[in-house]
Order: C-alpha cells, then structure tokens, then sequence
C-alpha cells in the first residue's frame, strides 16, 4: 500500500505524482513452467524478496519485462505458429519473438533452469516448447505498468539445476491449490485459473478457444 505524503513522509508526495500521471506499459513475459507431481500438477513459482519494492513477499511465476537484446538474440528454432499467431494479435513479428526470448531468458536468469540448450555462455532458448495463455496489462495510474504476456512449457523441456538468484525465494514447483493459497497477486490467481481451464482442454480445443487479456482488477475481455 502506497503511504499518504506527511511532514514525516515527503517521499509519499513524489509518490502520489507517479501515480497520477499516466505509464505506458512495458512488455514483459512470465513462463508457467508445469508439471505432473505426485498430488496433480504443479507449477514453478518463488516468492519476491522482501526488499522488492514491487511487489514484495508476493508468490510470481519467473518472468520479466522484455529488453532490446532479447529482438537480436538467437534462438533453437521458432515460435509454435499458433503460438505465434497468438502473441502477434498485440504484437509484431519481432517483438513476439522476443517475448518467447524473453521468458526463456527470464526463467534461466531467476531459477537456473534452461529452456534450451546454452552455448558458449550464451542461452539459446526453446521456442517451439512455448505454448501461449494470456495477457494481461497492469492498470492505469500505477507507477510501474507492464503489457504481460504468460506462456507455458513443459517442466521436461528445461534442465539443469533449479537456483534461485536471489530475486526469488523459496523457488520450487507449486501445487495448483498451495500456490493459491499463498499470498498472490489478484492477476496471478486469474492466470492460475486459466491455465487450470487450458490444461482441461484437447489440444485442439486449446487452439479453438476464445484469447483472453485482463485488465484491470476485474475485466476479462476477448483479444482483438
């Protein structure tokens, strides 16, 4: 919760002014990494550290906003076509692109899974394992906003040894309904559900269904 600017608090002023003025959205990608455990399936999740100011002691799945490096980087093979044609409904070719880039690179950066296979220092991301679920745009007057797109892979698509960096605790694979019951972020209970929804479907059926994009705290609203 944002504190009210006091004589004690005059950083709550410059606070209140962030908040007012309008923040254009960042591209970002967070990647559901799942997998069938002994009680159901489980999903890769850490908590925030606390001295995040974003956010804190909030249970996430890995992700991150998207950077420049991520639209030249080199890649094993490309996007899924219809999870290609799913991120480039808000996107062009390039910048979907570096949404797979970047959520491979973001899970490898915070958990030390690679999604991939690395050569010469260098992560060069599975893209043809990413399946795509959801986006969701953080809502006006926040003084940080992201354009989030949430993908997904198979836990057996990645390998090496799960770390964290730092940036995430307590860093391990989730039941569906223990993750749910940690503190979370309101979005990340919507995408948990939906990814509940995607995993009941045919793939088929994943492909025949309606593209959902969250906005705000309680708009579900069809993709364009």
């Amino acid at each position: 919760m944002t504190e009210a600017p006091t004589a004690d608090n005059p950083g709550g002023v410059e606070e209140a002014k962030r908040s007012a003025r309008s923040v254009t959205p960042r591209h970002a990608a967070s990647l559901i990494l799942w997998r069938e455990g002994p009680q159901g399936v489980e999903v890769l999740m850490g908590l925030r550290h606390a001295s995040h100011r974003f956010m804190p002691n909030v249970l996430v799945f890995p992700g991150g906003r998207v950077d420049r490096a991520d639209h030249r980087a080199p890649a094993l093979g490309d996007l899924p076509a219809f999870t290609r044609a799913c991120l480039e409904r808000q996107a062009p070719p390039s910048l979907a692109r570096a949404i797979g880039i970047a959520a491979a690179r973001e899970l490898h950066e915070e958990t030390g899974l690679v999604l991939g296979r690395m050569e010469g220092g260098r992560l060069l991301p599975d893209l043809p394992a990413l399946d795509y679920l959801c986006r969701a745009v953080t809502p006006p007057n926040r003084f940080r906003r992201f354009n989030a797109r949430f993908l997904i892979a198979r836990a057996e698509a990645a390998h090496g040894a799960l770390r964290g960096s730092g940036e995430l605790e307590e860093l391990r694979f989730f039941g569906i309904e223990e993750a749910a019951a940690h503190k979370i972020a309101s979005i990340t209970g919507k995408v948990l559900r939906e990814f509940v929804a995607w995993l009941a479907l045919s793939p088929v059926e994943q492909e025949a269904r309606e593209l959902i994009c969250f906005r705000g705290m309680d708009q579900r609203l069809a993709e364009r």
